[in-house]
């Protein structure tokens, strides 16, 4: 990358970083994507029971192989061979973990993150449950202000992830949300498809917490996932 466009980068990850802050979270940097799993594995005890939501953050990153180390007792849902129910006592079980790992959709230079979840058991799992929650996001994650993290998922997250899930939604077949030229604030908000397959059906804002230092947010200088 240009150094400029580093210098620029930079100064947009501090001025994040400072605003999660003041929401009460903790907030860090990773330079490099490889820097990540050891940032991880210092904000966790060996022994610990840690579970994860579908992520390819935490994937690109690393971060499923050092859970997966056997360090820890992971709540895997990815198991092969799980069944339904498997996958659901799974879930469950996460909201008493020690640990939740999980990306965001978009984290915004206000300090807020930002979530659109298809089953909801990722965005319950941050909201409440686990002793502490850790959000890895790439630089391509910040946005200026919430209109900007709709705008992300309609554009680019959502499209990316019905691709991932083969699920049949207009954002696959057509790259964009069917909702993407309504306007992203409140009252346009859940506008989109009305496929069965939709994975955007829940919508959570974390702004300043009542309780300081749960959520701990890795901010990585490389862009990752969708």
């Amino acid at each position: 990358m240009d150094k400029n466009m580093q210098t620029i980068m930079q100064k947009r990850i501090e001025r994040t970083m400072e605003a999660l802050r003041r929401s009460r979270m903790e907030a860090c940097y990773a330079e490099r994507a490889a820097d990540v799993p050891g940032l991880v594995e210092s904000l966790l005890r060996e022994g610990d029971t840690v579970a994860a939501g579908g992520s390819v953050t935490l994937a690109e990153a690393g971060v499923l192989e050092l859970l997966r180390s056997g360090r820890y007792r992971f709540l895997d849902r990815d198991v092969p061979g799980l069944s339904p129910a498997d996958v659901r006592r799974i879930q469950l079980e996460s909201f008493g973990a020690d640990a939740y790992l999980t990306s965001a959709n978009a984290v915004t230079e206000a300090g807020e993150l930002y979530y659109v979840d298809g089953n909801g058991n990722r965005a319950a799992a941050v909201l409440f449950g686990p002793e502490q929650v850790i959000v890895v996001a790439g630089v391509n994650k910040i946005v200026p202000d919430l209109p900007s993290a709709v705008r992300r998922v309609r554009d680019t997250a959502a499209p990316a992830n019905v691709q991932r899930l083969s699920c049949e939604t207009y954002c696959r077949e057509s790259g964009r949300c069917a909702g993407a030229d309504q306007p992203a604030g409140l009252a346009g908000l859940t506008e989109g498809c009305r496929s069965d397959s939709r994975i955007c059906c829940d919508y959570v804002v974390l702004g300043p917490q009542r309780r300081p230092g749960r959520i701990r947010v890795i901010l990585v200088g490389e862009p990752l996932g969708y």
